[in-house]
């Protein structure tokens, strides 16, 4: 008789374990979605938010950890937004400094104690004009009283002091405040002093922001929370408090799954115990 008791109860058991692990394993995750997001990507799209526009430069698929010892490695998927800035940029060109100019090497000149403008020297390649020159020789001659060219003509050799035989080099005077063509781009003399000259110029700045899944990001002034629906595509809303419910809501399904796991386990552990305690010898 008390056999058959331990046989009801344990059936009833595994009844209850039975169907906890049906439950179980038929329930659906749910996962985040976004019905009608603010914004839907793929790389390459051009976007705007709060006036600014910005790019999708990429959306790839990133491998996390490593698969040592046994483990496989996850992946997660990352997208790449970019937003070209207008910034302000400068560059220092030193006193005696060799500045390149309109594809032409220039030496910056700056005189005077309290200086407001700086010169750029034409700097000669004398060599070029020695070679190009077919009565000049290539090298020019040293002599006690300065440097000299010699030139040969009617096979008559005469020496010519070099200021004299190089051209006068070119000059160009900018203050502060001038604005002048470099590096394929106008730019300002911001300021001048006996060491240095400042020049400015606008130019863009891109700045990039990583975006992973179920991230909060800003742009503007507007919150999107990111969603990947698969591995090409991006999805952003600004329903912030629409994924919160939906994180919510997976929350309370992760606690529902959890304690139908520990039913089925007790349920078993509970079936062993009675069957156990069944077949213990009776003492009388």
């Amino acid at each position: 008789m008390q056999r058959r008791a331990v046989a009801v109860y344990a059936a009833l058991f595994l009844l209850v374990a039975g169907v906890a692990g049906v439950l179980t394993v038929t329930a659906e995750s749910p996962e985040v979605a976004f019905e009608n997001p603010d914004l839907e990507l793929s790389s390459g799209d051009t976007f705007e938010v709060d006036g600014a526009e910005y790019a999708v430069a990429d959306i790839s698929e990133v491998e996390e950890g490593g698969g040592g010892h046994g483990g496989s490695a996850e992946t997660s998927i990352v997208a790449t937004i970019e937003r070209g800035v207008t910034v302000e940029q400068s560059e220092s060109w030193g006193n005696g400094s060799t500045v390149t100019v309109d594809d032409r090497e220039w030496t910056v000149e700056i005189t005077g104690d309290d200086p407001s403008a700086f010169t750029l020297v034409e700097v000669l390649d004398r060599q070029a004009i020695l070679e190009s020159d077919d009565a000049a020789d290539n090298e020019t001659v040293e002599r006690d009283d300065g440097e000299y060219v010699a030139v040969t003509e009617d096979g008559e050799t005469t020496l010519v002091p070099a200021d004299e035989y190089f051209p006068a080099p070119e000059e160009q005077s900018y203050a502060t405040g001038d604005s002048f063509e470099y590096d394929g781009q106008s730019v300002t003399v911001d300021q001048v002093a006996t060491d240095q000259a400042v020049i400015v110029w606008e130019g863009t700045q891109t700045n990039s922001i990583e975006v992973e899944e179920e991230s909060t990001v800003t742009l503007g002034e507007t919150d999107f929370v990111a969603n990947f629906p698969d591995a090409s595509t991006l999805t952003m809303s600004s329903d912030i408090e629409g994924y919160e419910a939906q994180v919510s809501e997976i929350d309370r399904f992760e606690q529902y799954n959890s304690g139908l796991t520990r039913v089925v386990i007790l349920a078993l552990f509970s079936v062993v115990l009675l069957l156990a305690a069944a077949f213990v010898p009776s003492r009388y």
